[in-house]
């Protein structure tokens, strides 16, 4: 397997494609929908309403707390996920900024 260099590319460039992994898997973005629609969720309770394996839900909830976009409460025996709204706000404007930078005219390619 190929090591990935991350070390040549920018932080923000990093941070970008950080951020963009929290989208990157439809799992990933089943779970950020259901945080949104319901404000918080208990881990259990995603595994029954994606119908994944519990170890697939935890996979992909460790993947959005590493990259701070949830965040999660322990409450013994269970852990309640809700979005972080700080990163939430850093996505907007980072994918905001990034797609505004290419003004849609006419394709080079045509």
């Amino acid at each position: 397997m190929g090591v990935t260099k991350t070390e040549i590319f920018t932080e923000q460039q990093n941070r970008i494609a950080d951020l963009a992994k929290a989208f990157s898997h439809p799992a990933r973005v089943a779970i950020l929908q259901l945080l949104i629609a319901r404000k918080s969720c208990v881990c259990g309770d995603l595994v029954d309403e994606l119908e994944l394996a519990q170890a697939t839900v935890s996979q992909h909830l460790k993947e959005l707390k590493r990259i701070g976009i949830i965040h999660g409460e322990i409450n013994p025996p269970r852990v309640c996920y809700c979005i972080n709204p700080v990163v939430w706000s850093e996505a907007q404007k980072t994918f905001g900024l990034l797609l505004d930078t290419f003004a849609i005219t006419e394709s080079c390619c045509n």
